[in-house]
């Protein structure tokens, strides 16, 4: 089993109350918008992390992370990128990524936290709202869960006043 936690937009804002939350998973996924190749390399000192640039991201960013990350975790096929849509409204990238048949999508940029099961295509939507404290939303958003084998479970959210 590993637990994971889903983060995005960021902005280059990462506080004690995110690390709180994700403290005991092991790998981190970061949907985009990450703000700054520092706050990169200090996530990615805290745990291991998977992410891709977001379109506030810079060519710094750009150079190190893709636009978008397909990989398997236990049984479980993954893809993220930044802007897909969502289930019934996919973008162009979003719909390139449903040909994989992945289990999981990951998607950020709308600063909107969103779980849904796409029964359309099998699989489970994941846009983790925003983390950072830069953007209209009002409420700061994270998620965490577990994988075993082909087994997602144990979903939670976190969420905190914008203000820092």
């Amino acid at each position: 089993m590993i637990k994971i936690g889903v983060i995005s937009d960021t902005h280059g804002y990462f506080d004690d109350r995110l690390r709180d939350f994700l403290a005991n998973v092991d790998e981190i996924w970061h949907a985009g918008d990450i703000g700054s190749l520092e706050l990169a390399d200090s996530i990615d000192e805290f745990k291991p992390m998977r992410a891709v640039f977001g379109n506030i991201d810079g060519a710094e960013i750009r150079q190190v992370y893709p636009e978008i990350l397909e990989f398997q975790r236990e049984d479980v096929k993954i893809a993220i990128s930044h802007i897909v849509g969502y289930p019934g409204k996919y973008s162009t990238t979003g719909r390139e990524l449903l040909k994989n048949k992945p289990k999981i999508l990951v998607a950020g940029h709308s600063h909107i936290l969103k779980v849904i099961y796409d029964t359309t295509n099998e699989l489970l939507f994941l846009n983790p709202g925003a983390a950072g404290v830069y953007g209209f939303h009002t409420v700061r958003t994270a998620l965490r869960f577990d994988i075993a084998g082909a087994e997602i479970k144990n979903l939670e959210l976190a969420e905190w006043k914008k203000q820092c």
